[in-house]
């Protein structure tokens, strides 16, 4: 598990995205850029919010949890790695939201909020070259007809290729999420973007966050340690089983043998000494 320091954490890194999304203004920033109009926060974001629909139920982290002054509800993902189920997990995100956004005994859906999940990755998980593709529910039978459900589902490629319907802030920011450093920033002309880089500067810069950062990463290594220790002992019990097992197994068969060869002495039938010793007629032959 290679080791990063703080000053060299991009966006798409979950610490240094968590730290800077929990400031409202950062978090109103981003939100603006990708959805291309004015986010006013309601409260500050919520970084790993713990959401699930029953006590039993999976428990899930939101990476970021945010809602504006109309009570629209904003969850914003990164994502480094392609698990191949991210439309599916975007898909549960969306429903634990729901869930949790009406009390008991609600006899109308109407003030269900509308709801964005954005999920930001470094690969197109569409394979079309875009950097942004939007989900909204549509009826196949008749193609301008959309399911007015209030819940918009966003995927983000910061390696797009094709600028198809976004414009280039977005694409600049979506390489600064990839690569954050300065040099990115100044390759923009967006003054959101510079604003962003500030505050992301402050962050790298703060020797609290850095301490916060190194214990959060000594934490994640030695819980990898812990599950590989686990994961030995685990390998050598079963080891351990399946060589006791295969002793047996022999144990059994050389017995089978000494017993056929005794049966075979007194003059009996190959075949009824193959049934009563479990041995193959042609094994019994050879004995």
């Amino acid at each position: 598990m290679e080791k990063k320091e703080l000053k060299d954490l991009d966006l798409l890194d979950r610490f240094l995205f968590a730290e800077a999304i929990e400031d409202s203004e950062t978090m109103e920033l981003i939100l603006e850029i990708i959805l291309g109009r004015e986010v006013i926060l309601k409260h500050l974001p919520q970084a790993e919010k713990e959401q699930r629909s029953f006590l039993w139920s999976k428990q899930v982290k939101l990476d970021v949890w945010a809602k504006d002054i109309d009570d629209v509800i904003y969850d914003t993902e990164v994502q480094k790695r392609n698990t191949k189920d991210l439309p599916k997990r975007s898909r549960l995100y969306n429903s634990l939201i729901d869930s949790n956004l009406l009390p008991p005994g609600t006899a109308s859906y109407k003030p269900l909020n509308d709801v964005y999940v954005i999920i930001i990755t470094p690969f197109d998980l569409f394979g079309k070259g875009l950097y942004k593709y939007t989900f909204n529910m549509g009826c196949q039978e008749a193609p301008g007809i959309r399911l007015e459900d209030g819940a918009t589902r966003i995927f983000l490629n910061t390696r797009g290729k094709n600028p198809e319907g976004v414009n280039d802030e977005l694409i600049d920011l979506l390489k600064y999420f990839e690569h954050s450093t300065g040099d990115t920033a100044r390759n923009s002309s967006s003054r959101r973007i510079a604003r962003l880089h500030e505050k992301i500067s402050d962050i790298k810069a703060s020797e609290e966050i850095g301490v916060k950062f190194m214990n959060a990463w000594e934490e994640k290594l030695l819980d990898r340690q812990d599950g590989y220790e686990e994961g030995k002992r685990k390998g050598l019990a079963e080891g351990e089983e399946k060589g006791l097992e295969t002793g047996r197994k022999k144990g059994q068969s050389q017995r089978s043998r000494e017993i056929a060869v005794k049966m075979k002495a007194k003059g009996m039938n190959l075949e009824e000494i193959a049934e009563l010793t479990g041995l193959k007629v042609s094994e019994v032959e050879k004995l």
